[in-house]
């Protein structure tokens, strides 16, 4: 199928304003040139389609969202089967929402790549999907590294169940080993079919709010040289100063929220390292009013490492680092939304705030970046083509040019006025067609509307309107990362 594309300003990614006048023609899912209409090689069963006065960008992309994140015993009790049904959910609210691509960084591998494929081929539609499965070094949803209630509440045969599907042979029993040992269990989960690797530089807040190193520097070289061996990218998770550090010496190619330090703020030769060697930078940023509101809900501490993580990020725009764009992204069903440990929390804020959330956190995400000093163009580029460099996709994608992948994205406003813009989505197309997005998501499950209430409900009395909080019980957790 070919497509003419024709009266919008392009903005294509590579110059450095928008560009009036021009046509995109596509064929086959590929741009096949760029340029004035009447000179364009247009098949005759070509369909055309004008967007006067509207603005044409590349596909967005995502570095780092979660198409399962919703991680509570209730919801892969329910859906244990239709892992799989809970991914394409959340891949078609990311394409709604403008992102023909994402790279899921922790989930369940095998349902993961299973869906991949399928929107791949073409039978279902949805994001473009790219993921690591688990987090080397990392156990699963039930454990100290994210929900350590579960163990002793859940089965112990269902709890290692669920673990399992995550972590197969990449879990912190990695540790004990020697690098070596690390690097062959790395290479044998690449063989199942990941499209790159992600490692645990810090621990996953379990035991000291991240601030533990997980492997030695030499583990981590080894881990970053067996995905480098392999063709795919490596990257990092950290949450602290030399965390950051190592990860950039051992040569990953992007770090995942690399502003979120703690307490302590990137010492300056760090930030020159980042931006010398190159590295992709990816930051969880707030908006101002984000932070203030916040602010009312967690402790001084947690106060304190938000205010280091919101310097950081300043500091990096002015360094020169290659930003991209990414958010923790993920579907909460509208109940857990109401749990103290994720409404306390900066995955509770209103939704015009609330980065994390999968269908419109990238919005935040921009606007974020906007008030801490990155221009349009560079708001632009940390969308599309920062990312897809960084994961050595940009043959492929990131820009619109002759040969690259017909992803687009058609807005009402101009985006190189303002980060407001890129919500007033008119159109998208992926692979050279038009996306049906009234269409999407095709069956809601987390994201339906909560049932109404049953006659019980109506009358049931609580013995206490808010129950005490028992000893032990959590009262925040800090998203997956």
């Amino acid at each position: 199928m070919s497509l003419l594309i024709t009266g919008a300003t392009i903005i294509d990614g590579v110059s450095d304003k928008g560009i009036d006048g021009r046509a995109i023609l596509t064929n086959n899912g590929r741009i096949v040139a760029v340029g004035q209409p009447d000179e364009l090689p247009v098949p005759a069963d070509a369909e055309t389609v004008d967007f006067s006065g509207k603005f044409i960008i590349p596909g967005l992309m995502n570095a780092n969202v979660h198409l399962l994140i919703n991680i509570f015993l209730e919801t892969l009790v329910r859906y244990e089967g239709r892992y799989e049904d809970l991914i394409v959910e959340a891949a078609q609210v990311a394409l709604k929402g403008g992102m023909t691509t994402v790279f899921d960084t922790w989930g369940p591998r095998r349902a993961l790549t299973t869906v991949r494929e399928k929107i791949d081929r073409g039978e279902i539609a949805g994001s473009r999907i790219r993921c690591a499965g688990n987090i080397v070094g990392l156990d699963g949803p039930f454990s100290g590294d994210f929900d350590r209630r579960i163990p002793g509440i859940g089965s112990s045969h269902f709890v290692d169940r669920v673990n399992a599907t995550w972590v197969e042979n990449t879990g912190r029993h990695l540790m004990w080993m020697t690098p070596e040992g690390v690097g062959k269990e790395v290479r044998r989960y690449i063989e199942r079919g990941i499209d790159f690797v992600k490692y645990a530089a810090n621990e996953h807040g379990a035991t000291a709010a991240g601030a533990f190193i997980q492997f030695s520097e030499r583990t981590q070289r080894v881990i970053v040289e067996e995905a480098h061996r392999a063709g795919l990218t490596a990257q990092s998770h950290v949450s602290s100063v030399e965390g950051l550090r190592l990860s950039i010496e051992a040569g990953c190619d992007l770090v995942q929220h690399c502003n979120m330090t703690g307490p302590t703020e990137i010492p300056d030769e760090t930030l020159e390292l980042f931006a010398r060697e190159n590295c992709g930078a990816v930051v969880f940023p707030l908006t101002n009013n984000g932070l203030e509101t916040l602010k009312a809900s967690i402790s001084d501490m947690e106060w304190t490492m938000w205010k280091a993580a919101d310097t950081n990020t300043r500091n990096l725009i002015n360094s020169g680092a290659k930003i991209l764009l990414a958010n923790d992204g993920g579907i909460f069903a509208p109940e857990v939304l109401q749990e103290p440990m994720i409404k306390d929390t900066w995955n509770g804020l209103p939704e015009e705030e609330a980065l994390g959330r999968l269908a419109t956190g990238h919005f935040v995400w921009l606007r974020a970046m906007e008030e801490k000093g990155m221009s349009p163009m560079e708001l632009l580029h940390a969308a599309t083509r920062n990312v897809a460099q960084a994961y050595k996709v940009d043959d492929d994608l990131g820009t619109l040019e002759a040969g690259k992948i017909a992803d687009m994205v058609v807005l009402d406003e101009d985006p190189l006025q303002g980060a407001k813009s890129y919500q007033s989505i008119h159109a998208v197309i992926k692979d050279g067609a038009l996306v049906d997005l009234d269409a999407l998501p095709e069956q809601p499950l987390l994201t339906a509307e909560l049932p109404a209430p049953l006659e019980e409900e109506v009358h049931y009395q609580r013995f206490l309107h808010h129950g005490p909080r028992l000893p032990g019980c959590p009262s925040s957790m800090h998203g997956t990362h």
